[in-house]
């Protein structure tokens, strides 16, 4: 699972991370717009509320399932293939939409890593970032939720991703974590999942 927030974010993962449970059996990757030294205390914040391990992504850790990855402030996160493993990869190249990190570039690497085995979520913000990364997972066979206007503290992000990606599901924030686990579930059932 992939999540895209920028303006009114922190306050939206604190209500999504939480509600997600083990049951999901996959991993969660987050580009919160945010800048260096801001995002470690995030991920200690939503850890000291989640059941799931909740962690400031690291260069080169190994991708696991229930675990979160809080992409670092001031450093873009992708995924990559270490042998037969998914692995996190930072890099500090050119801002993308203005922002470091940008969830286009993990969103794309997730399409390319997962295909049809992966979820896009793209939750309240400015600007039009994860719009093309939300379309290529949905091209890869994965499944999109956004959330609703009603709930975004700012649709920019939101609506963009509808208007350029389209969605599964159309969220209210209290119901995003629930619809990310059910599109999550309804992949394995189909095969996507492994």
């Amino acid at each position: 699972v992939a999540i895209a927030s920028s303006t009114g974010g922190p306050r939206a993962l604190l209500e999504v991370v939480p509600a997600l449970t083990r049951e999901l059996d996959a991993a969660v990757l987050i580009a919160q717009h945010m800048p260096r030294g801001f995002t470690a205390g995030l991920a200690r914040r939503l850890d000291a509320m989640s059941s799931l391990e909740v962690s400031e992504a690291s260069h080169g850790e190994v991708v696991l399932a229930n675990h979160v990855y809080v992409a670092p402030g001031g450093q873009h996160m992708t995924v990559t293939s270490g042998g037969a493993l998914a692995r996190v990869a930072l890099d500090s190249s050119a801002a993308v939409w203005g922002v470091r990190p940008a969830a286009d570039p993990l969103f794309l690497s997730v399409a390319r890593h997962f295909g049809a085995a992966c979820v896009g979520v793209v939750l309240t913000g400015m600007g039009r970032d994860g719009s093309a990364g939300l379309a290529a997972i949905r091209r890869a066979g994965g499944g999109a939720v956004v959330q609703d206007r009603a709930t975004a503290t700012v649709y920019g992000m939101p609506h963009s991703a509808l208007e350029h990606a389209g969605a599964d599901v159309v969220a209210p924030l209290a119901s995003v974590a629930a619809s990310a686990s059910q599109l999550i579930g309804a992949l394995r059932a189909s095969g996507g999942i492994r």
